[in-house]
């Protein structure tokens, strides 16, 4: 199944993906599930899914993209995650994840622009795998990870560089405005592989710039969340975004960034592909 989050008419809402378009159901369980976090909160997918013979209310056209969930909890980044990516920032190996923060604000929704701030000329893309808990949990073990995640998602966790190596701290990097892209439908785990193995491929005006697969990951999803769930406890509507593959814009020769008009797209397989215009904020 996919979910989407939009707005129609000035009203925020969001649907299940049919044949021909989408089911509103935010009128539909309004005001039981406003939201698509609250519907992932009740574990309530299963009754959006009894509703998929029924017609659509809704044509895409006719709706604006929001992020997946314009409403998420804690946002969980892992960084160096890909063995190329680790090797081309000259990091050292590391036993455990580096993790990072991001807040609600730094996201934009599919198709909307993302935002190259005015303080900075490094911006840069960062293609990932996103995860979204569905079940609370602390200190998960790893053999019952995937069954904490509602669903997954693309994400373009780009990064404001000249801002995130200001120290070794991240977080002012990955927290501008309207900088990272998270869409364009929350994706559910029966529409993955068995073994959740998906490619990720990031392009910029139409080149590959980013290709792997998440088999490649250091830390592997079961792994993330049993790490994560030790320090935090994980609840319905928490994204982990799972890390970026080698290949960014940061590390080419010359460095190649992110401007005004540029076309990012970030395919996950399976899942979709999530596509962002650049634009410069004005003065």
């Amino acid at each position: 199944m996919k979910f989407f989050s939009y707005s129609i008419e000035g009203r925020a809402s969001y649907g299940l993906e049919v044949p021909g378009g989408l089911l509103d159901l935010g009128r539909r369980f309004a005001p039981e599930w406003p939201t698509l976090k609250a519907l992932i909160a009740a574990d309530a997918l299963a009754r959006a899914a009894a509703l998929r013979a029924e017609a659509p209310d809704l044509r895409f056209d006719q709706v604006a993209l929001l992020p997946v969930l314009p409403d998420p909890g804690t946002i969980v980044c892992i960084g160096l995650n890909y063995e190329e990516h680790r090797a081309e920032t000259a990091r050292p190996v590391a036993p455990h994840p580096t993790v990072f923060l991001r807040i609600a604000e730094s996201l934009q929704a599919h198709g909307a622009p993302l935002v190259i701030p005015r303080e900075s000329s490094q911006f840069d893309y960062e293609g990932e795998l996103a995860l979204v808990i569905g079940k609370a949990g602390r200190r998960i073990a790893e053999h019952e990870a995937w069954a904490h995640v509602a669903g997954v998602s693309c994400f373009n966790d780009a990064s404001v560089r000249d801002w995130q190596n200001h120290t070794h701290q991240f977080g002012p990097g990955k927290n501008f405005p309207h900088t990272g892209a998270f869409g364009p439908a929350l994706v559910t785990l029966d529409e993955l592989p068995a073994d959740r193995v998906v490619s990720v491929e990031t392009r910029v005006n139409g080149r590959a710039l980013q290709q792997s697969s998440t088999d490649r990951m250091i830390f592997p999803v079961p792994r993330l969340l049993a790490y994560v769930s030790t320090f935090m406890t994980l609840q319905p509507g928490d994204v982990v975004v799972t890390g970026t593959p080698g290949g960014v814009g940061a590390k080419r020769q010359p460095p190649l960034w992110l401007a005004e008009g540029d076309e990012v797209e970030v395919e996950i397989g399976h899942v979709g592909v999530l596509r962002n215009r650049c634009v410069k904020e004005a003065a």
